[in-house]
């Protein structure tokens, strides 16, 4: 981006203030090597050289795009969540628009596929937007347009700094922005963005914290609602408690439990007859097929208000499938969570590949590990998150933290769980579930690390002789 009729006078060249950053940091020298399809990113900041391995590598973004692309129709529709959401950002934003429009700079919110949905600010910094596509109705996905910080925001959990030759297209190269997605405190899923962008200059100093304590401020009032909601589905169950005498447990739109009676506690791992309102401490099943079902059901329940169904799952009880019926949980019309029964077959059949999940015979999901030398813990894949070799021992990192296999060398271990499809050698002594891959780090010189998604976030380097099949493996 230029000027609204595409000019740059030598009158701007001479009076308009560059970042020191980038023009020190190499960056722009980076991004020429990198387009070419040389790895060598030396001096880029890590967060942006793994968005730029994603726009040239998986997007396919033209580093040269001059056009940002209009919105689908598709991506029109917003709940009514989002929308409460807007609202209170749209509040926020109005407060701190004369501080960036003094700083030369555009406010925007957008939801969370991109697209931007208003803009205030400085008005000729907006004009000169409007001309680059930096408007409502305007997508700034990383799909769409590469490396910017609405979309690389929507990629991350913390607010994201994108300085002019930091982003992927150079016509967005005389613009430094900061971004940061507010998410759902139940799905953790993003539903809208806050982004300042300044032309020709640099960010006001307090861009990042004002974004953070926003985006905190109005994730802390969904929290509230959903504790509101907790205690709605406390009632649904105690009421459902009564008529039933199926095991039962209730649980939040994306499979996290908030109360389970004593017999699912026992089916799922976790503690029985206790509540969890706040979404912050629900507790997550044993069994992550109950996780994909709850899912499915939010998925269709969100557009079918009578939908009710069942599907089929292993319990660590039975050698047989069971069934499980799910019924949705509504508050005021909206979709708060599901009340699920063991042994129920009420509503539409759902099998387990409709719902993301996998049905496993008890003998392919079993991995037996020792938590003392006379105690041993039976094991389901999916609790498995990697397996690390030690000299002749093998230790799993799992739900219920760190404990050694009943049995010695990795090889083995790989061969056994080879038929599931679930596990990838990444290095000669990682073994890692791919289900449980939460996040990709690119290192200064290209190296993958994986981030697992348990409690400790465990850390998994790859070979550099793995790094293609494991590329092609998370298709990145």
């Amino acid at each position: 981006m230029t000027s609204p009729n595409g000019t740059r006078t030598p009158a701007d060249e001479r009076t308009t203030p560059i970042s020191r950053d980038a023009l020190s940091s190499g960056v722009h020298e980076a991004w020429k090597r990198f387009i070419q399809g040389d790895d060598d990113i030396r001096g880029v900041r890590p967060e942006v050289a793994i968005s730029w391995q994603r726009s040239r590598d998986q997007y396919n973004i033209d580093p040269f795009l001059s056009e940002v692309p209009d919105a689908a129709d598709s991506q029109m529709a917003h709940s009514v969540d989002q929308d409460v959401v807007f609202t209170e950002l749209g509040f926020h934003a109005a407060a701190m628009t004369h501080e960036v429009a003094n700083a030369g700079g555009v406010v925007t919110i957008a939801d969370a596929s991109g697209r931007i949905l208003t803009a205030w600010g400085d008005k000729h910094t907006r004009s000169v937007a409007t001309a680059g596509g930096l408007a409502p109705w305007f997508c700034w996905s990383e799909g769409a347009v590469g490396t910017n910080s609405m979309g690389t925001a929507l990629e991350n959990r913390r607010a994201v700094m994108i300085r002019q030759t930091e982003h992927w297209c150079q016509a967005f190269h005389d613009w430094s922005c900061a971004g940061i997605a507010v998410r759902d405190v139940v799905s953790r899923q993003p539903l809208a963005i806050l982004n300042i962008s300044c032309w020709r200059g640099d960010l006001p100093t307090p861009a990042r914290k004002w974004l953070e304590s926003t985006a905190a401020h109005t994730q802390n009032s969904m929290r509230r609602h959903a504790r509101d909601s907790g205690s709605e589905m406390l009632a649904a169950f105690a009421h459902a408690r009564g008529r039933s005498k199926e095991p039962l447990v209730a649980v939040d739109t994306s499979g996290a439990v908030v109360i389970a009676d004593d017999a699912a506690s026992v089916i799922l791992g976790v503690p029985g007859n206790t509540p969890a309102v706040d979404p912050a401490v629900r507790w997550t099943p044993q069994l992550p097929a109950v996780i994909h079902a709850a899912r499915h059901a939010t998925k269709r329940a969100t557009t079918d208000h009578g939908w009710t169904g069942f599907t089929q799952i292993f319990t660590p009880l039975a050698e047989e499938p069971s069934s499980m019926g799910i019924r949705p949980i509504f508050l005021h019309g909206a979709l708060i969570g599901h009340l699920i029964s063991f042994g129920a077959f009420a509503g539409e059949p759902f099998s387990q590949a409709e719902s993301g999940g996998v049905l496993l015979s008890p003998s392919s999901r079993r991995i037996v590990a020792l938590r003392e030398e006379n105690h041993m813990v039976l094991l389901g894949t999916a609790e498995v998150t990697v397996a690390e070799s030690d000299g002749s021992e093998v230790w799993l990192s799992t739900d219920e933290g760190k404990l050694r296999a009943a049995f010695s060398g990795l090889d083995r271990l790989e061969k056994d769980l080879l038929d599931t499809g679930n596990f990838l050698r990444v290095h000669r002594q990682y073994l890692v579930n791919v289900s449980r891959i939460r996040e990709v780090e690119r290192k200064d010189k290209g190296e993958l690390v994986l981030i697992m998604d348990d409690r400790a976030s465990t850390k998994v380097p790859v070979s550099r002789r793995n790094a293609p099949m494991v590329r092609r493996a998370l298709s990145i």
